[in-house]
């Protein structure tokens, strides 16, 4: 392979890998508890109705 192949293959192989993690990071790290998003306890879903 030439120099620019390893030169490009890195460069790629880099980008993904870091974003990769990024997204790992973002996804596994505990957000604050203002961040959760509930919703109000009087919501009638139908769904234990027959």
């Amino acid at each position: 392979m030439t120099t620019a192949g390893w030169i490009i293959m890195v460069l790629s192989v880099g980008t993904v890998t870091s974003l990769l993690a990024f997204c790992f990071y973002r996804v596994l790290c505990k957000p604050s508890s203002t961040d959760h998003m509930h919703s109000p306890i009087d919501i009638d879903t139908h769904d234990l109705d027959t």
